[in-house]
């Protein structure tokens, strides 16, 4: 039926399209519409302002962009949308068609649909309403978009709500009534971004009439001249004409009212419905074809561009035809001489989105730099996920670093160089998130700032990047302080288990699971991150005793059990072993194989992951689609080489999926790639080369690509003993080699915690390295330093200091604290605590040592969905002065403190009395994070003490995850007790 409907859309168009070759035909939107992928399926242009599209869905992590396959209403159709991304904004202005009195309930005017009405090409989208009876059609220019709306035979009238309360938390809103045949407005909203500007401005091709009505503050009334209020609506009717049909000309803006209109009339102005979707469509194919491909399956056609169609959907125009647009400063600005664009995911896309579109678009990836320079310019700060003018402060690194010095480097100019400099040095020279750790110590401890493994590594690459930029500017100074924080991430490496491992202070985590997903790591567990070193993979490989070791320990990402433990975390989904397609910190590893010199290792997974996780359906992507990043993942890899580490202007080769992609540069040139086959069905190369010459290394160089020529892969029937890309020589190279930066020694115990004594033991990762240590005691003055020779042992509590060489200005200095627990006490834990957040077990609560605020650092214990109760042995029986429990509340992640804590004693264990209770006086409702002691004052004789803390309960009303269980957190039961 689908394919029908395509056919009878297509000889909607004129005959000298269809002549040529019509790309948008082999695009599917519904793909990634299922499953986790968070795409829509609505109309919008090559990076447009609007996303003309249906809504399904109010809430949830899979109604991130509004819709999702498994759904069988639709709420209307709104003109912003996200694309594939994990949490729900936009969706501003929802349009519904109806037909009888106006309904004002979401749940009253929303209609069943069947997808079997659907229809969906690039820049066109059509349903067919159940209620009422009423076919929707959908187009869109790049600032403005047309609703068409056929309403059922024998209809004398149609209406059309407009809604302004929908999905996001309303700030302000209003709707003018310019005319019978126009209305303006504008809805200020709250969601991930916290202060989002959207102005429309709508014509309709007929006008409404006296009996429209309005709603606002929870009334309907007769309609006026002006709705303003957070629940601002307006029904309005319509007298159709013979063909029963109502168009909307939608012209939308984050400036102004003004800037709307100026976009409806310069875009679409009195065009047909027809028109409009005619030059989307052209536009469309404008973009698709770039990339021509000959061979494979229909459904691999179809994958291949509906990928493609997916980069070409963000990042979004955010500017009005005049050039105005609103900075992150709140501002109005002009752009001159570049387009400003918005929504930049950047954690995820500069891994391989942004590489791709240095080939395809450098003109526009130039528009985007100097988007992210006019930011840091008004705001302060180059983006980290910018969304609609606001910064979100998503994900971690100061990933628009790399987008600027992989462009740099691939000859894209046309922004200030100094400039960008500047701005990328502001922000790694911050103290945002843990950075002032990260220069101080080389690398970031869990309790001074969470995930922080992944932030050490990503800054470490982001870093390297600056190197490379200041390098090529002519500063050696930058250039030399930033390549030593680029091989920061080899203090992360644990040289007894050869992956990346947490530290607390100076010490390993322990007990350590690679598999485990926690604090110390951004959407991913040690696995996900221990080859996250794409600027130094030979110091990486190194670090694992060479080529052989290395190459084992991919083999074991690869076949170890596809299992995780800890927390849930929807992103890793697409498991080989361990190894996590749809997540992006793996998208490179599979290519780290040619880096070993087993290309063949390489061509395996990459065929593999190609053909078992995107399909044509609508669950055919693996994970979310991150703003194009999961679609130029296989973009790449389907053509046949991927950026292990964008910024070095490389692209390591995999193997080409298709028999033949043209590629069509800004240039005027033609990159070609061929699979040379044997016999069909062959996929595995033995060779490669470039314009008939054999390519010395198995990667291709950008500037091999921008000048045009073409990349045959050879597939022989059988592989030769031989294989090519196994030599040092033919081995791709990534390596840091002046200055090469030496790890910071480690504190080798296990735990900093004791009874009696403790043996400290310091260790260095290279055996000539020097290591000095200073021990102060609590209330002394601190030791002369000493150099490291063995073991030394502390019998009180103390801080060590370490110190190592780290360049010829400055030492490395690390701190150590060791606590004795008191031994005139001891607990018994008799609640279950949650396996996440254990604070290192149950001495943890007696050792007189309260954690922070930050319950992310590991110092605490969580009881979810549970009462704590526990009974402390005072060891004989003593005098007690005051009883306490010190808690934590941080309701966002579903912290909650405890209703009230009830203390008994008793002399012999056996039979308890009760001491008294205290109440929390804190509300639910207070947010952020917090702490305090729910204690008393008394005046008894105990040698046990019982303390029942009560869960705070589910979470209310009007929290994200309302209804759900809460987590108790607590680090210590305070007991003031004498001899």
């Amino acid at each position: 039926m689908k394919q029908l409907r395509l056919l009878v859309l297509a000889l909607a168009f004129p005959a000298s399209l269809l002549a040529q070759k019509d790309y948008t035909r082999l695009v599917n939107p519904f793909i990634g519409t299922g499953g986790h992928g968070h795409t829509y399926p609505g109309a919008s242009v090559p990076f447009g302002m609007m996303q003309l599209s249906p809504d399904t869905r109010m809430d949830d992590w899979d109604g991130s962009s509004g819709y999702h396959y498994s759904d069988s209403v639709i709420y209307g159709f709104s003109h912003t949308h996200l694309s594939g991304t994990g949490i729900p904004d936009y969706c501003d202005l929802l349009l519904m068609p109806f037909t009888g009195p106006t309904k004002w309930k979401n749940t009253e005017y929303r209609s069943p649909f069947s997808h079997k009405s659907e229809v969906a090409s690039p820049g066109y989208y059509e349903v067919f309403l159940k209620k009422g009876n009423i076919k929707a059609q959908l187009t869109t220019t790049t600032r403005a978009g047309m609703h068409q709306y056929t309403f059922p035979s024998g209809t004398k009238t149609g209406s059309l709500l407009i809604d302004l309360q929908h999905r996001d938390e309303v700030l302000d809103a209003r709707l003018e009534v310019v005319d019978s045949r126009t209305v303006r407005g504008y809805r200020r909203s709250k969601s991930w971004a916290k202060d989002q500007h959207f102005y429309f401005y709508i014509r309709f091709d007929r006008p409404f009439g006296s009996n429209s009505s309005e709603y606002h503050d929870g009334f309907p009334n007769k309609m006026g001249g002006l709705v303003e209020g957070k629940d601002a609506k307006a029904g309005l009717v319509f007298e159709l004409g013979a063909d029963r049909q109502l168009r909307c000309r939608v012209g939308i803006s984050g400036v102004s009212m003004e800037g709307a209109k100026a976009n409806l009339d310069a875009e679409i102005g009195a065009k047909s419905f027809a028109q409009v979707h005619s030059e989307a469509r052209a536009s469309w194919n404008r973009s698709l074809g770039k990339i021509d491909i000959t061979g494979g399956t229909r459904d691999q056609q179809v994958t291949f561009y509906t990928a493609l169609y997916h980069t070409y959907l963000v990042p979004n125009t955010w500017q009005d035809v005049d050039g105005q647009y609103r900075g992150t400063d709140g501002q109005v600005h002009r752009a001159e001489g570049f387009t400003n664009h918005s929504v930049f995911s950047l954690w995820d896309t500069y891994r391989a989105y942004h590489p791709l579109m240095t080939i395809l678009e450098p003109k526009r990836t130039a528009d985007w730099i100097n988007t992210f320079l006019h930011q840091y310019k008004e705001g302060g700060m180059l983006p980290v996920w910018e969304l609609s003018g606001n910064e979100t402060f998503c994900m971690i690194g100061y990933h628009s670093v790399p987008v600027i010095v992989d462009a740099w480097q691939k000859g894209i100019r046309g922004f200030d160089a100094q400039l960008a400099l500047e701005a990328m040095r502001s922000y790694a020279e911050s103290d945002r998130f843990g950075l002032d750790f990260y220069r101080r110590q080389g690398y970031i401890a869990n309790n001074q700032e969470h995930e922080s493994v992944s932030k050490t590594l990503e800054y470490a690459y982001d870093d390297w990047c600056i190197a490379q930029f200041a390098r090529w500017n002519g500063n050696d100074s930058v250039y030399r302080r930033y390549i030593r924080r680029a091989q920061n991430f080899k203090n992360l490496f644990d040289p007894q288990t050869h992956l990346m491992r947490g530290k607390l202070q100076a010490r390993w985590h322990s007990p350590f699971d690679p598999r485990e997903i926690n604090n110390f790591f951004t959407e991913g567990n040690s696995w996900h991150y221990s080859f996250a070193a794409p600027q130094d993979v030979q110091g990486l490989m190194a670090l694992h005793g060479g080529a052989a070791p290395f190459e084992k320990k991919l083999d074991e990402l690869f076949t170890t059990a596809p299992v995780t433990t800890g927390r849930e975390q929807p992103d890793v989904t697409g498991l080989i072993g361990q190894y996590a397609q749809g997540n992006e910190p793996s998208h490179h590893m599979a290519y780290l194989y040619n880096y070993a010199g087993r290309w063949d290792k390489t061509q395996d997974l990459v065929h593999r992951i190609c053909t078992e996780f995107y399909r044509n359906a609508p669950d055919g992507l693996i994970g979310n689609e991150d703003c194009g990043q999961m679609s130029a993942w296989y973009i790449l890899s389907a053509l046949g080489f991927y950026p292990v580490c964008p910024g070095s202007g490389e692209y390591i080769l995999g193997t080409p999926l298709f028999d033949a992609a043209t590629l069509k540069l800004e240039n005027g040139k033609t990159f070609r790639v061929i699979a040379a086959r044997a016999k069909a069905g062959l996929w595995k190369s033995a060779t490669a080369s470039w314009n008939g010459s054999p390519l010395p290394r198995t990667l291709i160089a950008h500037e091999q690509i921008a000048a045009g020529g073409e990349l045959r892969f050879n597939m022989p029937e059988q592989l030769p003993a031989k294989l090519w890309g196994a030599a040092l020589h033919e081995r791709p190279l990534s390596q840091i080699l002046d200055p090469i930066v030496t790890p910071v020694p480690f504190v080798a115990n296990e735990s900093n915690k004791f009874r009696d004594s403790i043996q400290v033991r310091l260790t260095g990762m290279d055996a000539q390295q020097r290591i000095f240590y200073t021990v102060q005691e609590k209330g002394k003055p601190a030791s002369a330093g000493r150099v490291y020779s063995g073991p030394f042992t502390l019998k009180q509590s103390a801080t060590v200091q370490i110190i190592t060489t780290y360049d010829e200005k400055q030492n490395r200095v690390l701190t150590q604290d060791f606590f004795r627990i008191p031994s005139d006490r001891s607990i018994t834990v008799q609640s279950t605590v949650h396996p996440l957040y254990t604070g290192g077990g149950p001495d943890m609560l007696v050792d007189s040592i309260t954690g922070g605020a930050n319950w992310r650092a590991g110092d605490w214990q969580s009881y979810f969905n549970t009462d704590f109760e526990a009974v402390v042995d005072l060891k004989s029986v003593r005098p007690v002065r005051s009883l306490g429990v010190h808690v934590l509340q941080d309701v966002s992640p579903w912290i909650v403190y405890p209703k009230e804590v009830i203390f008994w004693g008793s002399e012999d264990g056996v039979s308890f009395t009760k001491i008294g209770r205290v109440i929390n006086k804190v509300g639910i409702d207070s947010m952020g994070q917090q702490v305090q002691v729910l204690g008393l004052t008394v005046n008894t004789r105990a040698r046990y003490i019982r303390v029942r803390a009560v869960n705070g309960g589910k979470l209310p009303a009007g929290h994200p995850s309302a209804g759900n269980p809460s987590h108790l957190f607590i680090d210590e039961v305070l007991i003031d007790a004498g001899n």
